[in-house]
């Protein structure tokens, strides 16, 4: 019995793993879409460089917290 319930351990933690990692496609899409749009946006229009890269920062940021927040929900919510 014992060696079943560390076996379902060893599983929820395995498929917690692969689901992040699925997961973690969307914010990297998201983060390479902001950075190359932002690069065109730079080239276009120099003279707006502090806001555009202040937005930048910003949609990264949000990005990367989606990220953060996949990653609890693998291991916080135990079913």
């Amino acid at each position: 019995m014992s060696a079943t319930l560390e076996l379902a351990a060893g599983l929820k933690g395995n498929v917690a793993s692969i689901g992040y990692g699925l997961a973690a496609i969307g914010p990297g899409v998201g983060v390479g879409i902001i950075f190359g749009n932002g690069t065109q946006a730079l080239a276009r229009q120099p003279e707006a460089a502090g806001l555009i890269r202040t937005n930048q920062i910003m949609g990264f940021a949000f990005c990367e917290a989606l990220a953060l927040i996949g990653i609890v929900m693998g291991y916080a919510y135990p079913s």
